[in-house]
C-alpha cells in the first residue's frame, strides 16, 4: 500500500459519500478509522462535503457512490487536488467477482463484499443488508464473490400487506411480535416479523451446511431490530457499507 503524508506526518484522510435513493451518508477515515460520519438529505450533500474539506484540510482522497437521481459532483477546484473514484460497473474491485451479470450489480452490494475481504479474508463470508430491500451476498474463503438473493424488506412487505389487499391496514414493526397475533394488526406483524426472522434464519443455516465456519454479519437500517431477534453468532455492523467503500478507494488508490 502506498502511504501519504502531510506536513504534520500523518496519514492524509478519505472522504466516502454513499448518496442513496432517500439520503446520503458521509464519511471521514483516516485509513481504516472511521473518523466522522453524518447523514443528510440529498439535496444538502454538495454543502456538507464543501463543509468537510474545510475542516479536514488533509481530505486527499474521495469516493463517490450514487445511486440516486441526484446528479452530484465535486467542484472542478476539488477535482483537481484529490484522488477521485466514482463507483461505476468499471471501477476495479478488491475481490474477483463471479456474477453472472456484473454489469448489474449494484455499488451497495460491492461496497458489502469489500468490506467483508477486508475484515475477513481467506474466510466464508454472508452479509446480509436489511434496508429496502434484504440483500444476502457470498464471498468464499478465496475471496470470491459467487452472488446472493435479494428479497423485500420489512417495510416494504408491510406496504405490500396494505397495497394489495382491500381491508388490511399498513401497520409499522412497533414493539412487540407475538407468534401468535390475538387482532389484524398482530397478526400482520406477526407474520412479516417472524416470516422475516426465520427466513434470515433458514438462509444462514442452508449456507452454513455449505460452507464451514460460515460468517455472518448484518448491516443496514432494520439490522439493530433484526439482530437482537436472531441466533447467536451473527454481527451486526451499521457501517459495513462505508467501510466497504473506504476499501475500494484505498484498492484503486494504490492500483
Amino acid at each position: 500500500m502506498l502511504l501519504y503524508f502531510s506536513f504534520f506526518n500523518h496519514p492524509l484522510m478519505n472522504l466516502v459519500v454513499d448518496i442513496g435513493n432517500t439520503v446520503a451518508k458521509l464519511a471521514v477515515f483516516q485509513q481504516d478509522e472511521m473518523l466522522l460520519k453524518e447523514v443528510v438529505e440529498q439535496g444538502l450533500v454538495s454543502e456538507k462535503v464543501l463543509d468537510l474539506f474545510k475542516k479536514y484540510p488533509d481530505l486527499i482522497q474521495v469516493v463517490v457512490s450514487n445511486v440516486s437521481s441526484v446528479g452530484f459532483k465535486l467542484p472542478d477546484n476539488f477535482q483537481r487536488q484529490v484522488r477521485l473514484v466514482e463507483l461505476s460497473a468499471a471501477t476495479p474491485l478488491p475481490f474477483k467477482n463471479l456474477y453472472g451479470t456484473p454489469e448489474t450489480l449494484g455499488n451497495d452490494r460491492k461496497a458489502l463484499v469489500a468490506a467483508a475481504v477486508k475484515k475477513y479474508p481467506a474466510q466464508n463470508v454472508l452479509v446480509i443488508d436489511a434496508g429496502t430491500c434484504i440483500t444476502y451476498d457470498f464471498k468464499n474463503a478465496a475471496d470470491e464473490y459467487l452472488g446472493g438473493g435479494i428479497s423485500p424488506g420489512l417495510k416494504m412487505r408491510f406496504l405490500a400487506l396494505n397495497s394489495f389487499t382491500a381491508n388490511l391496514p399498513l401497520v409499522d414493526v412497533g414493539d412487540q411480535h407475538e407468534l401468535i397475533g390475538d387482532s389484524t394488526v398482530a397478526s400482520i406483524r406477526s407474520g412479516v416479523l417472524n416470516g422475516t426472522i426465520n427466513e434470515i434464519e433458514g438462509i444462514i443455516h442452508t449456507y452454513s451446511i455449505r460452507y464451514n465456519n460460515l460468517i455472518t454479519i448484518i448491516t443496514g437500517g432494520d439490522a439493530s431490530f433484526l439482530s437482537i431477534n436472531l441466533k447467536n453468532g451473527i454481527f451486526a455492523n451499521s457501517n459495513f457499507l462505508l467501510e466497504g467503500l473506504n476499501n475500494i478507494l484505498e484498492f484503486n488508490i494504490d492500483q
